[in-house]
């Protein structure tokens, strides 16, 4: 065989391997392993891509997720993509990672959507919505619901390509040093959440504050902030939230089914042969299935670590609380839909997918929920 022969055959092997695999996931929605069937190609050109990040360097869940990310698309491109990443503040501040992607200082980034509000009110959508879905719901609406094609629509204008790749299932509720009994007890408060939750809690007198995590800890300890709200036992465990506050909330009313994102430069996306822009599509797949299921298994872990060895006091809102929350919520959503065209067009499938949602968990996973604690308590 001539050599230019085989260079074309390598590619197509490439390309073939890559798109098979991204089609095994469009059917089956299953993320591959990190090397079982990687294409052992090195021939061709070879690129190197920035990742920045909006997470403290090598963090669980959050920080690993965006490891787990680069390594899986430097295994299955055969070494021809290589991804370095930074954490947040290494090359640029946590909350400028999508000014970076998008001015083509780095190639990629891994955050949270709603960090973005101040730039485009949709991409709130696409992270975490009050009393919206969880995280099985939020990936059925983003792949199959139409949910991609919008969040497409949102980011184009910053020339940037969007790609759910990570989600922390439901998250807790919050630290606090004082008992929420009722929701004038958030009045006065000056609570760590970002994107839509922090708008609802604006709304019942408290002041939100969107901080990066590496940035918490010292602010909750100084008393710069009253209270806060990060993921759940497994990340809060790590940053040692417990040192400085003593009661600890949930259900997480305001993030569901928080999804992570990885954004990527579109001209840089461009550049890349076809093999390689469908590898950094099912790369990022599995970085979703893969992050969840960490958190699934890690939860638990920590929860059971917090009370028998840190002994935090664990509570739940109450009933009126949490009645309170959401008639807030559906106004505070209502009248971000409300503010531009795209929002508003968002919304609508966000609402129309969740409806349909709900009506199936009631028989589904509520009703399995359910039938198990019959059993299992």
């Amino acid at each position: 065989m001539k050599r230019r022969d085989l260079v074309k055959a390598a590619g197509a092997g490439a390309l073939l391997t890559a798109a098979g695999i991204l089609a095994g996931c469009e059917k089956k929605d299953a993320a591959p392993k990190a090397i079982e069937g990687a294409p052992a190609i090195s021939l061709g050109k070879n690129f190197e891509w920035k990742m920045v990040t909006a997470w403290p360097k090598n963090f669980p869940g959050l920080g690993t997720g965006a490891n787990y990310l680069a390594q899986l698309i430097g295994e299955l491109s055969g070494g021809r993509l290589k991804v370095k990443v930074y954490g947040g503040g290494e090359l640029v501040p946590p909350l400028e990672v999508f000014d970076a992607v998008s001015k083509g200082t780095a190639q990629m980034g891994h955050a949270g959507a709603y960090y973005w509000k101040g730039k485009a009110e949709a991409a709130q959508f696409f992270s975490a919505v009050p009393f919206g879905l969880n995280a099985q719901e939020m990936i059925g609406w983003i792949r199959h619901g139409g949910g991609q094609e919008l969040w497409d629509e949102v980011y184009r204008p910053f020339g940037l390509k969007p790609f759910p790749a990570g989600n922390t299932g439901v998250q807790m509720g919050g630290w606090f040093n004082k008992e929420i009994n009722k929701v004038e007890d958030f009045k006065g408060l000056k609570m760590r959440m970002p994107g839509l939750g922090g708008e609802v809690l604006n709304k019942l007198g408290a002041t939100s504050v969107s901080l990066p995590g590496g940035e918490i800890f010292q602010s909750l300890q100084s008393g710069a902030i009253d209270a806060t709200e990060w993921v759940g036992p497994y990340n809060d465990l790590a940053f040692g939230f417990y040192k400085v506050a003593k009661y600890y909330y949930w259900p997480g009313w305001h993030e569901p089914g928080t999804v992570l994102e990885c954004f990527v430069n579109q001209k840089a996306l461009d550049e890349l042969p076809k093999d390689l822009q469908a590898i950094v599509e099912v790369s990022c797949r599995a970085a979703y299935d893969n992050m969840l299921a960490e958190y699934s298994a890690r939860n638990n872990l920590a929860l059971m670590t917090l009370i028998n060895e840190h002994k935090v006091q664990f509570k739940r809102f109450s009933d009126p609380v949490l009645r309170e929350l959401g008639r807030v919520s559906q106004i505070v959503v209502a009248e971000t839909a409300a503010r531009d065209p795209l929002s508003a067009k968002v919304y609508q499938s966000f609402d129309q997918f969740r409806k349909g949602a709900i009506s199936w968990d009631k028989i589904g996973e509520e009703g399995y929920s359910l039938a198990r604690a019959l059993t299992f308590t």
